[in-house]
């Protein structure tokens, strides 16, 4: 199921939880039933009470007053059955029985939404009340069995129109003996219900719209976007387009719009990885075909060569190549895994003054030209930072062996390694020809350099990039600059954020 059909069936549910109250009216309706059911009941008892204390010609006169003033009808028979005194005899009726057929439409309409509210909470259908052709007490079950059994008795029915018809007759002694039959139409009990009814209608359109709406609302800004950010992550998934148009939903301010927003950044880096990548191979491509090129050259020559010098010659230009092929394979690889390693290693706190300084001796012995080579140590525990120390080991190896490689015969490169406002500070100065300005961030590319023609292939040029890698990896920055004091070289300055006490 959808998110926007789960929306809108959690607004449904609340919709039909309101229903229910439809059955709370029906219960509503039936306290007042019994209500009125009591009241009939009590009203019958006192006026027989009334009727016993007082002679049998003073009755007409008394049922005539109380049934105007109680808006019933009240009715004596006698212990035959007859009809002795009426309460509508020389008065006018205080309800009437109306005739379905001649009330207007609207009327037919209310009843049929009251059979079907009553057939929705299963409603006990009352009998239908029919008024006797000859009025006598066996025309009324219930004054029968009031006469039989001398208890008030009360039954209700339903009159023509639909109106809860409610009749009480309770036996009357003394010296004339009979029953009293009270009989009212009970309207007021449906305009009750009725009118609950309507303002419950009220309430539950107004809720349906009002959840039509919301359910609108929270599928525009919910369901909506989430739908658009799928798709688009699906067009990333395909690859099919190269730039795939991830909405950033500047508006949102919510968890939704984060999402956005770290979708769109993702989908940024995934590129940015993916030309990277692609630029990476090609690099690779073209890096390879040179010694390769020269390697084909060089073995097919020696095919045709006679001269042992000359293939002597052909045989340094193999191995040279050889060598040249192994290091960019070498460095190739790691290049490529870098990243991933970087981002699973387990990051401990490492002292570079120590590390620096274990590699002092490695240094010394691949320098030549009698490069000299200076390290101002700090103290033990001041230039600490927290990382990887195999590859922090491989970053200064790099700067340092780069340095090298530029100083001049007898040249002296300088290491420093300082803390300095909670940063960590290397800096590794040469005194080579230094790297000129506009050269100074192209030197950190793959396959980028600078050297003179005679040391060309001595160097794979990936380097400086993998420094750049490692120091990144680190949450640090890496930068050349030139020397202070406008002295010749090249100063590469490393900052790491300080390991936390």
């Amino acid at each position: 199921m959808s998110l926007r059909h789960r929306i809108l069936a959690v607004n449904v549910f609340a919709i039909i939880i309101l229903a229910g109250s439809l059955f709370y009216l029906d219960g509503f309706r039936s306290r007042l039933t019994e209500a009125r059911l009591e009241q009939t009941r009590s009203e019958t008892v006192m006026i027989a009470h009334v009727l016993e204390a007082i002679p049998a010609e003073a009755r007409q006169p008394l049922l005539v007053r109380l049934g105007q003033d109680l808006r019933v009808r009240l009715r004596f028979y006698d212990a035959t059955g007859a009809k002795r005194a009426d309460s509508w005899a020389g008065a006018p009726p205080t309800y009437e029985l109306r005739d379905p057929a001649t009330e207007a439409w609207y009327r037919d309409v209310a009843r049929a939404l009251d059979n079907g509210f009553d057939a929705i909470v299963g409603a006990p259908r009352r009998p239908l009340f029919e008024p006797p052709a000859i009025d006598r007490l066996e025309a009324w079950p219930e004054g029968a069995a009031a006469l039989a059994q001398g208890g008030p008795t009360v039954e209700i029915r339903r009159a023509p129109e639909g109106t809860p018809y409610v009749s009480a007759a309770v036996r009357i002694g003394g010296t004339e003996a009979g029953v009293l039959l009270l009989t009212v139409n009970a309207r007021d009990i449906r305009r009750v219900v009725r009118a609950e009814r309507f303002s419950l209608a009220l309430i539950l359109l107004g809720t349906v719209i009002l959840s039509v709406l919301l359910s609108r609302f929270l599928a525009r800004t919910i369901a909506n976007p989430l739908r658009k950010l799928a798709l688009a992550a699906h067009r990333v998934r395909l690859g099919r387009a190269r730039e795939v148009d991830v909405p950033l939903l500047p508006r949102r301010r919510d968890e939704i719009g984060l999402l956005a927003r770290a979708l769109h950044d993702m989908t940024q880096s995934l590129r940015q990885r993916i030309d990277s990548t692609e630029a990476f191979a090609a690099d690779v491509t073209h890096e390879l075909k040179n010694p390769l090129a020269s390697l084909r050259s060089a073995v097919d020559t020696l095919e045709r060569v006679e001269d042992p010098a000359l293939r002597r010659q052909m045989l340094d230009v193999v191995r040279e190549d050889v060598a040249r092929l192994d290091r960019l394979v070498v460095d190739i690889a790691e290049t490529s895994r870098l990243d991933a390693e970087l981002s699973r290693a387990r990051f401990e706190p490492v002292d570079l003054g120590p590390l620096i300084e274990s590699m002092l001796a490695s240094w010394e012995a691949r320098a030549g030209n009698g490069v000299q080579i200076a390290y101002a140590r700090p103290r033990v525990g001041t230039a600490v930072v927290l990382g990887d120390e195999s590859r922090l080991a491989r970053l200064v190896d790099n700067l340092v062996d780069n340095a090298i490689s530029f100083s001049p015969v007898g040249g002296l490169v300088e290491i420093r390694a300082a803390a300095v406002a909670g940063s960590v500070i290397v800096t590794i100065e040469d005194e080579g020809p230094g790297v000129p300005a506009d050269s100074r961030e192209a030197v950190f590319n793959r396959f980028h350099s600078i050297r003179p023609p005679e040391d060309f292939g001595r160097h794979s040029g990936l380097g400086l990039a993998i420094a750049k890698a490692i120091v990144e990896g680190h949450g640090g920055r890496i930068l050349v600059e030139d020397r202070h004091g406008g002295r010749r070289g090249a100063r590469f300055v490393v900052r790491f954020p300080g390991a936390p006490s």
